[in-house]
């Protein structure tokens, strides 16, 4: 392995990390309505866990509201049951042609809960942006121990490296004060 191979590497595990946890904040639930917090959800269809995503349409019409519409009236009670049955803490409402849900206004104790909730995740995804710089800085010792690098390509490599580390926990640190102003807001 080469240092551009490691230096690579290590920039698309911080990417992948990052996304992730772009994907756990969009997930979490804030005063505003926005269909990520339903579109993962899985349904039983016709014996088949499948995301709810592939089987309605998923909509917004105003901050406070989604409505989910199954392309199979049928299922409409399946969608029903999922709904309760996750984390999601709304109670859906059906009226026979479509399901909505009304997002409640957060109270100050559930926007507290919420912050801590946030940054664990955004915690998480630093530890993990720092496990994948140490195990980047590893393989450019190895490779410098191995003799097939000088030292100053290890420093180099590890300076390199560490500029990603910067840059990825700081879009990780740009995530979380969004979806904290979300919260607020």
């Amino acid at each position: 392995m080469t240092t551009r191979e490691i230096i690579h590497d290590t920039e698309q595990k911080m990417k992948k990390t990052v996304e992730a946890t772009h994907r756990e904040l969009s997930s979490i639930r804030t005063g505003r309505a926005s269909t990520c917090i339903v579109e993962g959800l899985r349904v039983d269809y016709y014996g088949t866990s499948t995301p709810l995503k592939q089987l309605a349409s998923i909509s917004t019409p105003d901050a406070r509201l989604i409505t989910i519409q199954p392309w199979d009236k049928t299922l409409l009670a399946e969608v029903e049951k999922a709904i309760l049955k996750s984390d999601v803490g709304i109670t859906p409402t059906n009226d026979g042609k479509l399901i909505r849900l009304s997002i409640p206004p957060l109270t100050d104790e559930r926007r507290a809960e919420l912050d801590k909730i946030l940054k664990k995740i955004a915690e998480d995804g630093r530890v993990s942006i720092r496990t994948a710089r140490h195990a980047a800085v590893e393989s450019a010792r190895k490779l410098e121990k191995d003799k097939l690098i000088a030292e100053d390509d290890r420093f180099k490599t590890q300076d390199e490296i560490q500029k990603l580390t910067d840059k990825y926990i700081k879009e990780i640190d740009n995530l979380l004060a969004q979806k904290e102003k979300e919260i607020q807001g």
